[in-house]
């Protein structure tokens, strides 16, 4: 081999060590290999940068906008209402859930699916009396499955194709190239949640993760008549407390949420605090500081002035680590965080000192506009507007129309899915099924970077000679058998997912896969198919997948259950998968 494939192979090891052992973003890791491929030659800068001109990448970043157009215009909350009904049984409130997951994830985005289902399925889950627990790993998987069917039900079958198409100068797959696996796969795996899960699956309490608000909020005045009056919030010592937040201040019948620091105290004021409630002996020692008798009023109650707002925090946010104090929340998000739940449970103790994790689900009380601009930040993996939040429900029927025709176009042949996805999302824009704001939230960039930038390490595998010594070595573990080979490939591609990004695992994957089945001149079909299926279908941890993330809060989930049903939902679907594609394809040409 030459230097150029040793070297790429080294910088291949030190990326996928990197991702799975470090906390640093994705994105920054395959940028920093992309910027070593081109400042030591083995790319040059066009190659290295292909990848942000590649059509797969802007297909994805179309279809995010189109996904924003159908959750803003409320137009999947009307599946909601009329497919759900009233089931007798947890079998069958998963088959009436699930089953239109499946077809709507096979078509749009299903982060935008999944957090638009949520609520829904929450609220659905106490009128029918069966445990949210028993529902919502079930959305997060069906929306995987459902991704599986067609080429634009998951970024990764995007990508893949359009990889294949640059590296091999073939054609790329067709809308629904992979539904003939994919859909039998998908069927598989609903009749297991159908009628294994419900045995599987805890039945956690039904109440709220976050239970009563006055629980850990305290209200107290300011003395009319003591020394605080005229001061700020920093200066009368209220700023910096160690096991409370000021959340708010009641002024004369009006409210100030998210109070700034600079802020002067009136007397009568009443001071909502949130956190540690025991604490209530500590600034009641404050001079000029008296106990509320209101007790009757809380912080839930309905004020236009007032927003209660659930956030999960995503893998990418940038208070990750810190402390809710550290990472000035209040200054950043114009929110203030009343209470933080991890694996279900609400955490107790001195709120400020809590360092904030992916997964964690927090009520805040926010600013009115707090959910118009967090709605779809990269901060966040859900924001759940708990009190009210404005739909565009008459683009509803608009946005199906959009959503129908770059299916159809696409299907037929009467347009490239490129072109009918950027068209669909103008229209979604031009006929404001979504804002402009919303379409740009929409855009998950981490995300689009982490693929654009993975196609470097691709291309350099490919053209330095490097995947040729991973074929080879394929090939010798397989002892040139080609089940075995599949199965090699789909097993590698499994955990690579489970570990690193799911686009990046197949990105990396493919030109091996290429090398190996032209080394064997076998069909490349059916490989291919597997790789796609294969970093989509992460089912065993809640990091594996976005979805898996948003309901592990909200599901009250702890992280064995993930484990308890994902890794044999791995395995099946991994051996049907398999056996689905040695049955309907050729493995040799």
């Amino acid at each position: 081999m030459t230097w150029e494939a040793w070297f790429t192979l080294a910088l291949l090891a030190a990326v996928l060590i990197t991702l799975v052992v470090s906390e640093i973003a994705p994105y920054i890791i395959m940028m920093g290999a992309l910027t070593l491929l081109s400042v030591t030659g083995v790319l040059t800068p066009q190659q290295a940068l292909d990848g942000f001109s590649n059509p797969g990448l802007m297909t994805v970043a179309a279809m995010f906008i189109i996904a924003a157009g159908m959750q803003s215009s409320g137009a999947l909350n009307g599946v909601v209402d009329k497919l759900f009904g009233h089931p007798k049984s947890a079998r069958g409130a998963l088959f009436r859930l699930c089953t239109p997951v499946l077809i709507l994830s096979a078509f749009l985005n299903n982060t935008p699916v999944v957090a638009t289902m949520i609520p829904a399925v929450r609220s659905w889950a106490e009128k029918i009396d069966i445990p949210a627990s028993k529902l919502l790993l079930p959305l997060s998987y069906a929306s995987i499955l459902g991704g599986t069917i067609t080429l634009i039900g998951t970024s990764t079958n995007l990508i893949v194709s359009s990889q294949f198409e640059e590296l091999t100068g073939k054609p790329g797959f067709s809308l629904f190239s992979i539904t003939a696996l994919g859909l039998p796969v998908a069927v598989i795996g609903l009749l297991i949640m159908v009628f294994v899960f419900p045995r599987l699956l805890p039945s956690y309490g039904a109440t709220k993760t976050f239970g009563k608000v006055r629980e850990f909020t305290l209200d107290v005045f300011v003395d009319p008549n003591g020394p605080l009056v005229g001061k700020s919030i920093t200066d009368a010592g209220l700023r910096n407390l160690k096991r409370l937040f000021l959340a708010e201040i009641e002024r004369d019948g009006s409210l100030l949420a998210a109070v700034s620091p600079h802020v002067k105290l009136n007397g009568g004021d009443r001071l909502t605090f949130a956190g540690d409630t025991d604490a209530l002996s500590d600034l009641l020692a404050i001079r000029g500081i008296l106990p509320s008798h209101h007790r009757d009023e809380v912080v839930g109650a309905n004020r236009p002035e007032r927003y209660l707002v659930e956030a999960v925090l995503s893998p990418y946010s940038a208070v990750l680590g810190l402390s809710i104090k550290d990472s000035q929340f209040r200054d950043r998000y114009g929110a203030v965080v009343l209470a933080v739940a991890r694996n279900g449970q609400r955490l107790h103790g001195s709120l400020g000192a809590i360092r904030l994790r992916a997964g964690d689900t927090l009520l805040l009380e926010a600013r009115p506009n707090f959910v118009r601009r967090q709605g779809n930040s990269r901060d966040f993996l859900l924001v759940n507007d708990l009190g009210r939040e404005s739909i565009r429900h008459e683009k509803g029927t608009l946005a199906w129309v959009i959503l129908l025709a770059v299916i159809g176009s696409a299907a037929f042949g009467l347009t490239s899915i490129l072109n009918a996805s950027l068209i669909g999302a103008a229209a979604m824009i031009g006929f404001r099924c979504c804002s402009l704001m919303q379409a740009n939230r929409s855009l998950d960039i981490p995300v689009l970077v982490t693929i654009g930038a993975s196609f470097a390490m691709g291309t350099a595998l490919y053209e330095t000679g490097a995947a040729n010594a991973l074929a080879d070595l394929v090939i010798k573990i397989s002892g040139g058998n080609p089940v075995l080979m599949l199965i090699a490939i789909y097993v590698c591609v499994s955990m690579l997912t489970e570990s690193i990004t799911n686009n990046s695992a197949a990105i990396l994957m493919l030109p091996v896969v290429l090398q190996v089945t032209e080394q064997m001149n076998l069909n490349q079909t059916p490989f291919i198919l597997c790789i796609m299926m294969a970093a989509s279908a992460s089912f065993a941890t809640p990091l594996g997948y976005h979805t898996n993330l948003m309901v592990f809060g909200p599901g009250g989930y702890k992280f064995k259950d993930f484990l308890k049903v994902g890794v044999p939902m791995n395995i099946l679907m991994g051996i049907t998968t398999v056996t689905m594609a040695i049955t309907l394809y050729p493995l040799s040409n």
